[in-house]
């Protein structure tokens, strides 16, 4: 039984100001994301430039803070946001929901490809390979403040998380999603992009592989406390992972069926 290192939230100190951890999670995040971006356009991966590049890494961030806050006030705690609508701009207080962060995401490409008049998948298969490591990041913060954490075990491995408050040993699910969501979604991601693909496979390839690995970590990780476990047993991340699963397995089929037809 192993337990949790209890890190300081806080990274360091600058005056009055405090940095935590966390926020630097979030930071790495997009800088990975940046800097994975320009490797694809300098190997001539994609019709996108540095600048494009540049543009999305801006405005995703608006749209996974956005997106993330509104999601968690939306599909986690609906009534006590709407009792105090005003606390959905209380960032320091916590509380993202990643599918909310990807709809954020979503309507920047949305917007970005109508300005730009791409197609949607494309800057969508462009950006999905970048996504991953940004999202190890993230569980690594969750980590390192101790929260998420998993449901009760009794494997080698499980940790005490003094903040769950009941001294029982958990699995480290936040490093299980680090691992498969973020590092192995990666490597599947990064592998598949290597060669051309049919526009949207990229895309349809992410949504499939984060919703099907999500919703099977979720076994692992103790559900909300104001929301357990819902219909048929199953989380509200098990839930909000079923559509991506669908939306990924019409896109990729969609994608398959126009490249047979132009190659015709």
């Amino acid at each position: 039984m192993l337990h949790h290192p209890q890190f300081d939230p806080i990274a360091f100190q600058i005056g009055p100001l405090s940095v935590h951890w966390y926020g630097l999670m979030y930071l790495l995040g997009f800088a990975l994301a940046w800097l994975l971006g320009r490797r694809r356009i300098d190997r001539g991966q994609t019709r996108l430039t540095r600048r494009d590049l540049e543009d999305l890494i801006f405005y995703s961030v608006l749209g996974v803070v956005a997106g993330g806050r509104l999601g968690d006030a939306l599909f986690y705690k609906p009534s006590h946001y709407l009792s105090h609508p005003l606390e959905i701009l209380f960032l320091w207080q916590g509380g993202m929901s990643f599918h909310g962060g990807l709809i954020g995401v979503l309507v920047v490409l949305l917007v970005f490809s109508r300005r730009r008049k791409l197609p949607l998948l494309e800057v969508g298969d462009f950006v999905a390979p970048l996504i991953p490591l940004a999202l190890a990041a993230g569980r690594l913060g969750n980590f390192i403040n101790g929260e998420l954490w998993g449901r009760p075990s009794a494997l080698p491995w499980a940790m005490v998380f003094p903040q769950s408050g009941d001294g029982l040993p958990r699995h480290p699910s936040q490093l299980y999603e680090m691992a498969l969501e973020g590092l192995a979604l990666f490597a599947l991601l990064w592998w598949f992009v290597r060669k051309p693909r049919p526009v949207g496979q990229a895309s349809a390839l992410f949504l499939m592989g984060y919703g099907v690995l999500r919703f099977l970590v979720e076994y692992t990780r103790e559900p909300d406390d104001f929301l357990g476990l819902l219909a048929a047993g199953l989380s509200m991340g098990q839930w909000l992972s079923l559509p991506m699963i669908a939306a990924g397995a019409v896109i990729f089929a969609y994608s398959r069926a126009t490249a047979g037809k132009s190659s015709r």
